[in-house]
C-alpha cells in the first residue's frame, strides 16, 4: 500500500479519521456526499432558511471566545442604539451584579495573579457602565417629561430612596460618592500599582540571578526555574497592567461627573423650552433622574474600584484576605489589649454615650485574652514537637547499647547550635539545609566520580547559638558562624558593604562580608550585592572542604563497588590486573592521588587504562598516577580552560627548572627534594606574586613544569597556595589553545 493512502488519526481519534476516508471514497466513486440535519421542528427549518437555529446560538455561547466578542459588541450597539426601559433595567442590574462578583473574587482569592486578567474585566466594566450611561442620558432627556418612571424603575427607585425626594441631597451625596472614588480610593490604589510596577521592574534581574544560582547550585531543576521565571514575568506585567488600569476608573469619575452636569442642565432646558415645563418641575425631575442615574453607575464604579485596591494592595500577602487580616491583627494580643483600654476610658468621659464603647472595649479585651492563651497553647505545642526528637534520643541512649557502637566513626559530620536548628526543621516544615546537601551531593557526583559519604547533621549544646562545626572524620576540618533568618551581603569588589547589620568575615574564602535582617535583602540585591542565605553559606563552606579532602573520602568499600560497577568490557581489564599485577588498595591510592589535586575520577575506564599501561615499568602508586595523568590530559585542559576557550599557564624557567632538578637526591622511586631553604623562601615569594598578578588581570593560570619535578613543585606550591594547578608538560593536551601570562 502507497504511504500516502495511510490515514493518520488526528483531532477525533479512529472514528474521524474513518470518517474522511470514507468521505474520500465516496467521492472518488462519483457519489455525492449529504449532510443529513436532524434537527426537528423550528431548528430544521431555519438551517434550510440560511438563519441560524437555536441550539447553533446555543452553541455559539457555550464557546468563551464568542461569548465574550457578542458581549463586547453589545456593549458597542448600546452607545450608538436606544434601549427600551425594561432592557435597560436588566443592564443596570448586570452591571451592579458583575461589580459585585468582582469585589467578592478580589476578596477570596490567594494571590493576586490569581486575577490576572483583572485590568481586561475592568476595561469591560467600565465600558459597560459608561453605555448604560449614555443609554440612560437618552431615555431622561426624551421622556424625563413623562415622569421619575422615564429611564426605568431602577433609576427611579435609587433617585427616591437616596434622595428621600430632595434633588439637593441626592447631588451632595452623589459628590461624596465621586470624591471618595476618585480622590481616595482610585488615586491609592493606582499609587500602590505604580510602586509596584517600578519595583517588580527593578528587582527582576536580581530575583534572575537567583534563579539561576539554584539552577546552577541543583537545588532546582530546570522546569522549576522555567516556572519561577515566569512567575516573576506575570508579576511584573500583572502590576504595569494594574498601574494603567486604575486610569479607567480614574476617567470613569469624571465622566460620570460630565454626564451628570450635561444631564441636568440640557434636561432642564428640554423640559422647559420644548416640554412646556415650569422650571421648578424640570429642575426636580430631572434632577432626581440625572442623580440616580448617576447613583447607579457610580456605586457599581466605587464597588469595583474596592476591588482593584484590595487586589493591588495584597501584594505580599498569601492566603484569601479575612484570614490574612484576622491572622495579623490578631497576632499581637498587646494591641487588642491597649485597644481595649482606650475604649473603656473613652467610655467613662463626661458626656460620651458609655454602652457603645463599653461593649467594644469588652470585646476587644475578650479577644486579646483568647489571642494570648491560643498563643501560648502554639508555642507549647512547638515546644513538645521540639522537644520530642530530643526526647527520643536521650531515650534511645538511655537504652544499654553495645560497647563496639561507640568505636564508630562518622566520615562527614555537622554539628550545629541550637539557634541554627531552624535550618534543618523549619517552623513552616522546609528542611532548607537536608535539601542542600542532597543537591551538593548528586553535583559532586557527577563532577568528581563518587558519591560522597552521607552527611549526619546533629546539635551540640556545647557550642555557641549561632556556630557550627564541620567535622571530618570525627576531626574538626572547619567552623563557623551563620543567623539563621538572616542573609549574607558581601560586596563582589572585596569591599565592606555599606548596610547596616553585623560585620563578619565569610567562613570559606574569608571576604569581608554582612548579616542582615530579611527586610533588607531587595535593597542589597538592588544594590549589587551578593545576598545568599544562611544554608548556602553552610553548604559552600561544606562544599570547598569537600574538594579539599575528597581523598580522604575515598574508602576502600567505595573503590570496590566503583570497579563493580564498571561495564563488562572494562571489567575483563580488572580482572589482568586485579590482583595479580596491583591490589585494590594499589588502585584505591592512584585515584586517592588523583583526587587530592581535584581531578575527576569518573572517567575511570581511562584511568585503569593507563594504571595497566603503566604497570609494565612501575608499581609505585604515584608514578603511576603520574601516568595516569598524562593519559587524561584532554580533562585536565578542559577542566583548567578559560571563558575565553584558552588555558591560561605560567611556564617554570629553566635556571628554576634545573635547580629542582639538582636539588633532587636519591635514584628511582626513592627521590627526594632537598633544596635550601632560602632558595625555597625565593621561589614561594615568586610563585605568589605571579599568580597575585595574573589574578588582578582577571586570570587563573595553571604552572606547567616539567614531568621529572612536577610532583615536587606541587608538593611544595600546596604547602601554601593548595588552590593552584600545577601541570607537567606531558599533560598539556596538543589541541588545547594556550595563552601564557607569565613565567617564572
Amino acid at each position: 500500500m502507497d504511504a500516502s493512502a495511510v490515514p493518520h488519526f488526528r483531532n477525533g481519534g479512529p472514528s474521524a479519521a474513518a470518517q474522511t476516508f470514507g468521505a474520500r471514497e465516496r467521492h472518488s466513486r462519483g457519489e455525492a456526499a449529504t449532510m443529513v440535519d436532524v434537527t426537528a421542528g423550528q431548528g430544521s427549518a431555519a438551517a434550510s432558511s440560511g438563519f441560524p437555529s437555536f441550539s447553533d446560538i446555543g452553541t455559539m455561547l457555550k464557546r468563551g471566545d464568542l461569548a465574550l466578542a457578542f458581549g463586547v459588541l453589545t456593549i458597542l450597539v448600546v452607545l450608538i442604539l436606544p434601549l427600551p426601559a425594561v432592557v435597560l433595567d436588566l443592564f443596570l442590574a448586570i452591571s451592579i451584579t458583575l461589580s459585585i462578583l468582582i469585589l467578592m473574587t478580589a476578596l477570596f482569592i490567594q494571590t493576586p495573579l490569581e486575577f490576572s486578567a483583572f485590568p481586561t474585566v475592568l476595561l469591560i466594566s467600565t465600558m459597560l457602565r459608561l453605555s448604560l450611561n449614555l443609554a440612560s442620558t437618552r431615555l431622561i432627556l426624551s421622556h424625563g417629561h413623562e415622569g421619575t418612571a422615564a429611564a426605568g424603575h431602577v433609576i427611579e427607585a435609587f433617585g427616591n430612596f437616596v434622595m428621600g425626594g430632595n434633588f439637593v441631597i441626592g447631588i451632595i451625596v452623589f459628590t461624596i460618592l465621586v470624591i471618595v472614588n476618585f480622590v481616595v480610593i482610585t488615586k491609592g490604589s493606582g499609587r500602590i500599582a505604580e510602586v509596584a510596577a517600578r519595583f517588580h521592574l527593578d528587582s527582576m534581574p536580581g530575583k534572575q540571578m537567583a534563579i539561576d544560582a539554584d539552577l546552577s547550585a541543583g537545588l532546582i531543576d530546570e522546569k522549576v526555574a522555567k516556572q519561577r521565571r515566569k512567575e516573576i514575568e506575570d508579576e511584573s506585567g500583572f502590576f504595569g497592567a494594574m498601574d494603567g488600569a486604575s486610569k479607567f476608573v480614574r476617567g470613569d469619575a469624571i465622566a460620570g461627573l460630565l454626564v451628570v452636569f450635561i444631564n441636568v442642565i440640557g434636561g432642564i432646558i428640554i423640559g422647559v423650552a420644548q416640554q412646556g415645563m415650569s422650571f421648578g418641575d424640570a429642575a426636580k425631575v430631572y434632577t432626581l433622574l440625572t442623580v440616580g442615574d448617576g447613583l447607579v453607575t457610580q456605586v457599581p464604579a466605587l464597588i469595583v474600584s474596592t476591588a482593584a485596591g484590595l487586589l493591588v494592595s495584597k501584594a505580599g500577602v498569601t492566603g484569601a484576605a479575612d484570614k490574612a487580616m484576622m491572622k495579623q491583627l490578631s497576632g499581637y494580643p498587646q494591641a487588642l489589649g491597649m485597644s481595649s483600654g482606650v475604649m473603656l476610658v473613652l467610655g467613662l468621659l463626661p458626656g460620651i454615650p458609655m454602652l457603645p464603647f463599653l461593649l467594644l472595649g469588652g470585646g476587644a479585651g475578650w479577644l486579646a485574652w483568647n489571642a494570648r492563651t491560643r498563643n501560648h497553647t502554639v508555642k507549647a505545642e512547638e515546644a513538645r514537637e521540639a522537644a520530642a526528637p530530643a526526647a527520643a534520643a536521650a531515650a534511645a541512649a538511655a537504652a544499654e547499647e553495645p560497647i563496639s557502637s561507640a568505636l564508630k566513626i562518622d566520615d562527614l559530620k555537622i554539628e550545629l547550635g541550637y539557634a541554627l536548628l531552624p535550618l534543618v526543621n523549619g517552623p513552616d516544615g522546609t528542611d532548607r539545609l537536608t535539601d542542600q546537601i542532597k543537591a551538593l551531593r548528586r553535583s559532586l557526583a557527577t563532577e568528581m566520580g563518587f558519591v560522597m559519604p552521607a552527611v549526619r547533621i546533629l546539635d551540640n549544646v556545647q557550642l555557641e547559638a549561632n556556630t557550627y562545626v564541620i567535622k571530618i572524620k570525627e576531626v574538626d576540618a572547619g567552623t563557623g558562624r551563620i543567623w539563621a533568618n538572616q542573609f549574607m551581603v558581601m560586596d563582589p569588589a572585596g569591599n565592606q558593604v555599606t548596610i547596616p547589620g553585623t560585620h563578619t568575615t565569610e567562613p570559606t574564602f574569608g571576604l569581608p562580608a554582612t548579616w542582615v535582617d530579611a527586610s533588607l535583602k531587595e535593597e542589597a540585591s538592588l544594590k549589587g550585592y551578593t545576598v545568599v542565605d544562611s544554608a548556602t553559606v553552610l553548604s559552600t563552606h561544606l562544599t570547598e572542604l569537600l574538594k579539599g579532602n575528597m581523598s580522604d573520602l575515598l574508602s576502600y568499600g567505595e573503590v570496590q563497588k566503583l570497579l563493580k560497577d564498571l561495564p563488562k568490557e572494562q571489567g575483563e581489564l580488572v580482572k589482568d590486573i586485579v590482583p595479580n599485577q596491583i591490589t585494590v588498595s594499589g588502585i584505591q591510592r592512584v585515584l586517592q592521588l588523583l583526587l587530592a589535586e581535584r581531578i575527576s575520577i569518573r572517567d575511570l575506564s581511562t584511568i585503569l587504562e593507563g594504571i595497566a599501561d603503566g604497570l609494565a615499568f612501575s608499581r609505585n602508586p604515584s608514578t603511576l598516577s603520574e601516568h595516569v595523568r598524562a593519559r587524561l590530559a584532554r580533562q585536565i585542559c578542559a577542566q583548567n580552560t578559560s571563558m575565553n576557550g584558552y588555558l591560561p599557564l605560567i611556564a617554570l624557567s629553566a635556571k628554576w627548572e634545573q635547580a629542582f632538578a639538582e636539588s633532587l637526591i636519591g635514584t628511582g622511586e626513592e627521590r627526594s627534594l632537598a633544596m635550601q631553604p632560602s632558595k625555597l623562601s625565593e621561589f614561594m615569594t615568586i610563585v605568589r606574586d605571579r599568580f597575585e598578578q595574573a589574578a588582578r588581570e582577571g586570570e587563573a593560570p595553571v604552572l606547567v613544569t616539567s614531568a621529572a619535578i612536577r610532583p615536587f613543585v606541587r608538593s611544595l606550591v600546596e604547602r601554601f597556595r593548595a588552590q593552584t594547578t600545577v601541570l607537567s608538560q606531558a599533560e598539556i593536551h596538543p589541541r588545547a589553545r594556550l595563552k601564557t601570562v607569565g613565567s617564572i
